[in-house]
C-alpha cells in the first residue's frame, strides 16, 4: 500500500510541478472576486452571495471540467508522446497499478479544484454582498436550505465531471494522442446538452439509456428528471451513469495492458 501512495505522489507531483497547474488554478481562486466585483458596481439592483456563489459555480465548473480533461487526456497519452512510457512500464508496478494511480491522481486534482471553487466562491460573496439570501431561488425549490441547495448542485456536478473525465482518460489510453483526447472530451461536454435535446423529443424507451441523457442531475433538485418526456428517476440515473462509468473503465484497461510501448 505504501509502494501504491508513492505512486500516487509521483502522479501528483508530475501535475503540479507544471506551470499550467498553477495558472488553471489561479483561473479558479482569481475569477470569482472580478466576477462579484464586476456585478456589485454595475448591477442595478441588490444580489445575494447565494445567486452570486451558485452562477460563479456554474462556470467554474465548465472550467474545472475543462482542466481535469486536459490532465486526464495528458496523463497516459502524453507518457507516449514524451517517450517516457518505456521507463515507467520497466519499474516494479503492473500496468493496472500505473493507471490506476494516474486515474486517481486525476480525480484527486478535480477534486482539489472543486473544493477550491467552493471555498472561494463562498467567502468571497460572504465578504461583497454578506450572508443573506437562498440558494434555491435559482430554481424556484422550496423546502431546502442554502447549504443543502450547495452541497447538492456541487455533488450532482461533480458526478457529472467523473463521467466525462473518465471518458476522457478512456479516449488518452487508446490513442496515443492528447489532442485527439481532449478535443473529442471537450466535445462530449458542450454536444451532452445539445444531443440530450434533441433525443428528449423521441417517444423511445430506448432513451433512457442514452448517456448524454443523464449528466443534467441537479435537475432533480428541483425535482424533476433530466428526461422531460421520460420521467426517471436518481437512483435510475446514476444506474446508467454506473454503467457507462464501469464500460469506459474497461476500455482503458483493456487497451492499456495490452498496447504494445515497442510500436
Amino acid at each position: 500500500m505504501g509502494n501504491f501512495w508513492n505512486l500516487i505522489l509521483n502522479e501528483n507531483m508530475k501535475i503540479y510541478r507544471r506551470v499550467r497547474t498553477w495558472i488553471m488554478l489561479g483561473f479558479i481562486v482569481l475569477l470569482p472576486p472580478l466576477i462579484s466585483i464586476l456585478v456589485m458596481i454595475f448591477s442595478d439592483g441588490p444580489s445575494s452571495n447565494w445567486n452570486m456563489m451558485m452562477m460563479e459555480s456554474y462556470i467554474l465548473f465548465i472550467l474545472v471540467t475543462i482542466f481535469t480533461v486536459v490532465i486526464a487526456s495528458e496523463t497516459v497519452a502524453g507518457e507516449f508522446t514524451w517517450g517516457t512510457i518505456k521507463l515507467l512500464l520497466i519499474r516494479p508496478w503492473s500496468r493496472s497499478t500505473i493507471l490506476l494511480s494516474k486515474y486517481l491522481s486525476t480525480l484527486m486534482f478535480a477534486l482539489t479544484f472543486i473544493v477550491a471553487a467552493f471555498i472561494v466562491t463562498l467567502l468571497v460573496n460572504i465578504v461583497v454582498f454578506g450572508y443573506s439570501g437562498n440558494a434555491s431561488e435559482l430554481s424556484g425549490t422550496v423546502g431546502i436550505s442554502d447549504w443543502e441547495y450547495a452541497l447538492k448542485y456541487y455533488l450532482f456536478q461533480f458526478i457529472s465531471l467523473i463521467i466525462i473525465v473518465t471518458f476522457g482518460f478512456m479516449m488518452s489510453s487508446a490513442f496515443r494522442s492528447s489532442g485527439l483526447a481532449i478535443g473529442l472530451s471537450i466535445s462530449f461536454l458542450f454536444a451532452g446538452s445539445i444531443v440530450a435535446n434533441l433525443f428528449s423529443v423521441i417517444d423511445k424507451d430506448w432513451v433512457k439509456y442514452v448517456l448524454f441523457m443523464h449528466l443534467n442531475l441537479t435537475s432533480y433538485i428541483q425535482g424533476v428528471g433530466p428526461i422531460p418526456n421520460h420521467p426517471t428517476t436518481l437512483g435510475f440515473s446514476l444506474a446508467v451513469l454506473a454503467g457507462y462509468f464501469i464500460l469506459f473503465n474497461l476500455i482503458s484497461w483493456t487497451v492499456f495492458r495490452k498496447r504494445d510501448i515497442t510500436a
